[in-house]
């Protein structure tokens, strides 16, 4: 298994999205505009952030 890592950082709020939308932004450790997270790249992590990637800005560590 790869040690690809992503950094995660939350560009909008999760406030008046769908319940589901609001769940996968704790489920990634996102509460507030700016947070930084950085996870492991598999694939559920990659799933969570696709379906919030609208409020999310993403990037590759090596």
């Amino acid at each position: 298994m790869s040690d690809n890592k992503i950094r995660i950082t939350q560009v909008s709020s999760g406030y008046g999205r769908k319940p589901g939308q609001q769940a996968t932004l704790v489920g990634l450790g996102l509460n507030k505009i700016g947070k930084v997270v950085e996870r492991a790249a598999t694939p559920e992590v990659l799933g969570m952030v696709n379906k919030v990637k609208h409020l999310l800005k993403v990037e590759e560590l090596g």
